[in-house]
């Protein structure tokens, strides 16, 4: 859908909450060629809706790095970076497909799977990202104001005791005993 405004409960063309919009969306597809960071497929995320992003977008690269197969929690990230354009569009293709050939119980499970990374996209965890990236550009313009963030403790800022669980972790892997079966093994029949 192509709505060339922001959507409110007011509003006489879609009367709908942002948030309501979204959770009613089965998929998000945002195979961006450039994206800073994307935060409409992080919102997806947050409201349990799985989406597809691309590698040129900061937030294709923050899940890759953060989660371990980011497929299995219904974010497919898209190779756009090394690829041609064809193969990028097989690619996003076979994302769809395998979306749409889905049961309704799979598809509830992946978003419930999706929805658990939202503790990775949280303000308290990406606040310093932010302010990360923030001084590393002041740094940038006034290196002689502002220090290089990665030239101190870098390594503490990566591995804050605060910081969420990764689903990189056995708390969240697929394979541990409290998670649910992998995809292909959820089925109705």
């Amino acid at each position: 859908i192509f709505h060339p405004e922001f959507l409110n409960p007011s509003s006489p063309l879609l009367p709908l909450d942002y948030e309501e919009f979204v959770r009613g969306c089965h998929l998000g597809v945002f195979p961006s060629y450039y994206e800073p960071w994307g935060y409409t497929p992080a919102e997806c995320t947050v409201l349990g809706v799985p989406s597809v992003t691309s590698d040129l977008s900061g937030f294709g690269l923050f899940i890759r790095e953060q989660v371990e197969d980011p497929t299995q929690y219904g974010i497919y990230v898209i190779d756009r970076r090394y690829k041609a354009p064809e193969e990028s569009i097989q690619q996003l293709t076979e994302h769809m497909f395998d979306f749409c050939s889905l049961n309704r119980r799979q598809r509830i499970n992946l978003r419930n799977r999706t929805e658990r990374l939202s503790d990775l996209l949280g303000w308290d965890l990406l606040q310093d990202y932010y302010y990360h990236a923030r001084m590393k550009a002041l740094h940038r313009v006034f290196p002689h104001d502002y220090h290089n963030p990665d030239a101190s403790n870098s390594e503490a800022f990566r591995q804050r005791a605060s910081a969420a669980n990764s689903p990189k972790l056995p708390r969240l892997h697929p394979d541990t005993a409290t998670d649910q079966p992998p995809l292909e093994q959820l089925s109705l029949e």
